[in-house]
């Protein structure tokens, strides 16, 4: 309940959207968090999950909706989009590149089967052009468009001269309704494929964010909640939710970085190792001095070097609802979890009924274990519209698919069909459900809410399977759910410790999975022993951080902090943040006594080098005052640098380039409700 006092105050909502749950916090800035709860994210319509988290939080707290001034999101399903290697089918238009440049930066491996364009055009680092060739798009864009949802388009310095890019968008918006993303617009790095990569992500992301921000819209203006919509980007800050949809790929990590503004807020702590572990991921960062680190490089998610500004934060694919596989190699059969997120078997009973659980009975009848047992898929209820451009193959097992779960078993006839499936649980069409830590738990008693029995069958499927000396992997269904429990705890000490060595500099992956750091972590006596600690505490988030983490502080010799709200976090990180907001000029020499500045959209000499510099940041302030409205920050705050590099010629100085940047940043404005019913 609200306490006694506050009765006048605004009220901030907070809703966080995960893989698995849906969070809503009510909020009072003097008095902290006075109401939450949580629902089921219901992917095929999140609405539902959204609906169901603030309508529960209301409930607890009755209060008139126009008390609330202000609704903040945060959200894990751009990352988690990106770790399981899932979003809709993008064009990529390159100008001025080669197909060389696809084998840079992984954009290769990103585009897996998407359509890419490569049309002759682009600017040399000067902003001078190359004559730009659209023939090739303009002959094929009709049928493009009926096979992809987005496009991206990446021009050869467009960071330089964005004016083909600009061309390219205004084309294929004159001749199709889809979303178009260009590079410039994300990025003022040079480095052509990287920007390319992000450009295309962010393609790829658009449909995801935007029906996020759709269904909250709709849902707030139902409940008659007039407030402003804000987003919490990766870098922390918020933006507004019209701002964060064109920009998408600005939202991966965007829970992450609300998670670590709320681990501040609740614990106090300034230095701190922050893990949050969630149904899809593991998200782990560094706090020093209270300030988590910009990783200058960018964002790094699900194997992609973005060039996203976001928080130094490693992800992990492992969480709740990770898969449970038994890697075959060795004596033992060694448990693996992750990096793909599944159904848990229990949750699908719960939603699904019976069937679920009459098939796994089917399954445990039979005297010999098999290969399939204790999987289903499911379609994911995407949209139609984004199954354009499937292959035959993924097309016919796609047709045998409803919304009710089937057994794998029955539509799995053959390795070779393994693979269109891999290839439709990519395009977030289908869904997969199996055996997870979540089930492991419920068998043990540990969570509550879904159903028990068909977790316990599922965990006794895969106790009876054989490992490489012919023995079952365990006793009984308890005794490998315990093994499923310890190895996710052991797993995230890895992933903390991983994290912690790399922010030291070194090669975290390869030392943590070293013979002494598993001795260390194992405890295994010897002549020479070893131990291993950090030195600050670990911070643990998520709602299964009670659980999952209550041997985490004896792994790593030190204290393990669990927050009263550690449920919430990332719900309370995105109503006490700030709107911030960047925008950077270039300024370089094409030729003696010429300043060429590239600011906005615009390209302009000058004799000088001041009269440059001004202009670019008289630009930049004019702009950014726009785009931190836009954002939704009330009377933003800006502060500008400038960055220029010149060298000493025989006593004489000559400049080479310069960057200006100005950062914007304000509270949220927030609405003010007069009429209050």
């Amino acid at each position: 309940m609200i306490q006694k006092g506050t009765s006048d105050e605004p009220l901030l909502l907070g809703i966080d959207t995960g893989g698995t749950y849906t969070d809503a916090v009510l909020f009072c800035e003097r008095s902290g968090v006075v109401g939450k709860a949580k629902a089921l994210t219901t992917r095929h319509d999140l609405a539902e999950g959204i609906s169901g988290a603030v309508d529960a939080v209301l409930a607890k707290v009755p209060t008139p909706v126009g008390r609330i001034g202000l609704v903040s999101m945060s959200t894990t399903l751009a990352t988690n989009a990106l770790v399981e290697g899932q979003g809709g089918r993008v064009a990529l238009v390159m100008i001025g590149f080669s197909e060389t440049d696809l084998m840079q930066a992984g954009l290769r491996n990103a585009l897996r089967s998407d359509p890419v364009f490569f049309l002759p055009g682009g600017h040399d680092v000067h902003g001078n052009e190359t004559p730009l060739d659209m023939g090739r798009l303009e002959a094929e864009i009709d049928a493009l468009a009926e096979n992809v949802t987005a496009f991206a388009v990446c021009a050869y310095f467009a960071v330089r001269n964005p004016a083909h890019e600009i061309a390219t968008r205004d084309f294929i918006r004159t001749r199709t309704d889809l979303p178009v993303t260009i590079s410039h617009e994300l990025s003022a790095q040079l480095g052509g494929p990287r920007r390319a990569l992000t450009t295309l992500l962010n393609a790829r992301l658009i449909a995801l964010i935007d029906r996020l921000v759709v269904a909250t819209e709709s849902f707030l203006e139902q409940r008659g909640i007039r407030a402003p919509l804000m987003v919490v980007r990766g870098d922390g800050a918020l933006v507004s939710a019209a701002f964060a949809r064109g920009r998408p790929i600005e939202t991966i990590l965007s829970g992450p970085a609300a998670s670590l503004v709320g681990a501040r807020y609740l614990t106090g702590l300034d230095r701190a190792v922050v893990s949050d572990i969630g149904g899809t991921t593991t998200d782990i960062a560094v706090l020093e001095n209270g300030q988590p680190r910009i990783d200058p490089q960018g964002a790094r998610v699900g194997g992609h070097r973005t060039m996203v500004e976001a928080v130094a934060m490693r992800t992990f694919g492992l969480g709740g609802d990770s898969e449970v596989r038994i890697d075959e190699g060795g004596l033992r059969g060694r448990l693996v979890l992750g990096p793909r997120r599944l159904v848990p078997l229990s949750l699908a009973a719960h939603l699904h009924g019976d069937q679920v659980l009459e098939t796994l009975r089917k399954q445990q009848d039979r005297a010999v274990s098999a290969r399939l047992d204790g999987r289903f898929a499911c379609r994911s209820g995407m949209p139609e519209r984004h199954a354009a451009g499937l292959s035959q193959s993924e097309a016919a097992l796609y047709a045998r698919l409803e919304r009710e779960p089937v057994a794998l078993e029955t539509i799995i006839l053959s390795n070779a069909q393994l693979a269109p499936l891999d290839r439709l649980v990519a395009r977030g069409l289908v869904s997969l459900i199996g055996f997870t830590p979540t089930d492991a738990a419920h068998v043990l008693g540990r969570q509550t809410g879904w159903d028990v029995e068909t977790a316990r069958l599922g965990a006794a499927l895969f106790a009876r399977h054989r490992d490489g000396s012919g023995q079952p992997l365990a006793l009984d269904a308890e005794a490998f759910c315990e093994r499923v429990l310890a190895r996710l705890t052991r797993c995230s000490a890895e992933a903390v410790l991983e994290t912690a060595l790399c922010e030291d500099g070194l090669d975290g992956a390869s030392l943590a999975e070293h013979e002494l750091i598993r001795r260390a972590l194992d405890g295994t006596q010897g002549v020479a022993g070893f131990q291993v600690s950090l030195d600050r505490a670990v911070i643990g988030l998520g709602a299964s951080a009670p659980l999952h983490y209550s041997g985490l502080g004896e792994l790593l010799r030190g204290a393990c902090v669990l927050p009263e709200d550690a449920d919430v976090a990332n719900a309370i990180g995105a109503v006490v943040g700030r709107v911030g907001v960047r925008s950077e000029a270039h300024i370089g020499q094409p030729r003696e006594g010429v300043y060429r500045v590239r600011v906005a959209e615009e390209l302009r000499d000058f004799p000088d080098e001041e009269e440059a510099l001004a202009f670019a940041e008289r630009v930049l302030k004019r702009d950014l005052r726009d785009r931190a409205h836009e954002a939704g920050a009330d009377q933003a705050e800006l502060h500008v640098t400038r960055d220029i590099r010149a060298i000493d010629v025989d006593g004489s100085r000559r400049f080479l380039e310069a960057r200006v940047v100005v950062h914007a940043s304000g509270r949220p404005r927030m609405a003010l409700n007069h009429d209050r019913d």
